[in-house]
């Protein structure tokens, strides 16, 4: 299959709006759950998702947490502007940006930007017992974005808060717009999964929505060995493909972080892993296309690393690279660096022709009509993803963020 070919008209099916979840289920993991495993399909609820798994196997997490990305300032005319924060620019690390202190730049969405005119926009805010007033810059676009730089100061220096509390205080958290929605209170705790820690993200990753403590600790118990990867979801992921065929859609990049001993994990289990959520997904298959870089070029640096939109699909001799020598090749690597941490980025798209490398299982919502995600899911069911939705269509299951789930095994 010559997956550049794909037409997304393909991938496209009736998702009545009563179907979309407005709201998540009182108790997460009351949820409904579709099994689909070697082409039979049956229902359960997702509480019940430990007895499906086999002892002994590993499980992969993306504890990236949603930020209170949506920033809002009024002009002295009255103009509302709202600026969507997308990545940081400077700095461009997200651990430092959080930590900053007086001035940083983001790349962002603006909401009404021929009503900004370029004049600072300045908002006055609350945090802890100070009163704050946070100054917005345009500094110019950048590719599809636009560069807004934050200043702001405490009356005593020493007290300046960072910009971590500056979202806090100011920013509103980003629900999905297929929601048709305002946020609300509860949403800052329902739109979290329970095992969130490192911020970053503008959306949730949502198969991870229905984990519980309870669930947690049952999956202990059966022996499922639990590894934590950091993927920082970006508003990309909401983005529609406009094209009519898919190699002319640009993939979005997202920022991974993976610590040293998670590759130890993964080649404890010989490179074999249940991903929840198509973010783990994309971290964890990147991973290879990293490894082979490296045992290329033992040199390379860590931005180098980056992996396109279609380096899987570039060469063919690629696929025939043990998995578990590229894994073992990108743990050298950073041993040889002393590095605990691998800071990185994809833009890898995962599509009907695509051959999975490392993961086995995968838990994951229902997704939208002609996404980027179904074809993802696709790919890993081997194309039989229509008689799976046709079934939760026809089952009342919940569609997209706050709905229902899978469990996938192919």
């Amino acid at each position: 299959m010559d997956t550049r070919h794909i037409h997304i008209s393909d991938y496209n099916y009736e998702l009545p709006d009563d179907r979309i979840a407005k709201y998540p289920l009182a108790q997460r993991d009351h949820s409904k759950l579709l099994v689909y495993r070697q082409g039979n399909i049956s229902e359960d609820t997702f509480c019940n998702l430990p007895h499906y798994l086999p002892e002994g196997a590993l499980m992969v997490f993306n504890n990236t947490k949603v930020i209170q990305a949506r920033m809002h300032f009024r002009k002295a005319t009255g103009a509302l502007i709202e600026i969507f924060l997308l990545e940081p620019h400077t700095p461009a690390d997200y651990e430092q940006m959080f930590q900053t202190r007086n001035r940083c730049s983001w790349l962002c969405l603006v909401g009404n930007l021929k009503k900004w005119k370029g004049e600072p926009l300045r908002r006055t805010i609350t945090v802890g017992q100070q009163s704050i007033t946070v100054v917005a810059t345009h500094a110019g676009e950048q590719g599809t974005s636009q560069l807004v730089e934050f200043q702001w100061s405490a009356p005593e220096a020493a007290d300046t808060p960072s910009f971590a509390d500056i979202i806090d205080a100011m920013g509103e958290l980003p629900i999905p717009p297929y929601l048709n929605r305002a946020t609300e209170e509860s949403d800052k705790t329902t739109y979290q999964t329970v095992y969130s820690k490192i911020k970053g993200s503008v959306a949730a990753p949502t198969a991870g929505l229905h984990f519980t403590p309870e669930v947690l600790g049952a999956l202990d118990r059966q022996g499922i060995d639990r590894e934590e990867v950091t993927l920082h979801v970006g508003a990309g992921t909401f983005r529609p493909v406009k094209s009519v065929e898919i190699a002319d859609h640009e993939m979005h990049t997202e920022y991974i972080a993976v610590h040293r001993h998670t590759l130890d994990k993964l080649l404890a289990h010989h490179c074999r892993a249940i991903a929840v959520g198509t973010t783990s997904v994309r971290t964890l298959e990147s991973l290879y296309y990293m490894g082979l870089k490296t045992l290329r070029n033992p040199d390379i640096n860590e931005e180098q690393l980056h992996v396109s939109q279609w380096e899987p699909y570039d060469a063919t001799e690629r696929s025939t690279t043990n998995v578990e020598r590229s894994i073992a090749s990108l743990a050298d690597w950073m041993d040889r660096r002393q590095m605990s941490v691998l800071h990185s980025s994809t833009q890898i798209i995962i599509a009907p022709g695509y051959d999975y490398k490392l993961v086995a299982m995968l838990v994951t919502n229902f997704h939208q009509p002609q996404s980027t995600l179904l074809l993802l899911v696709s790919a890993f069911v081997r194309g039989d993803w229509r008689r799976i939705y046709d079934y939760a269509l026809g089952h009342d299951f919940r569609f997209l963020s706050y709905g229902d789930s899978s469990l996938l095994i192919p």
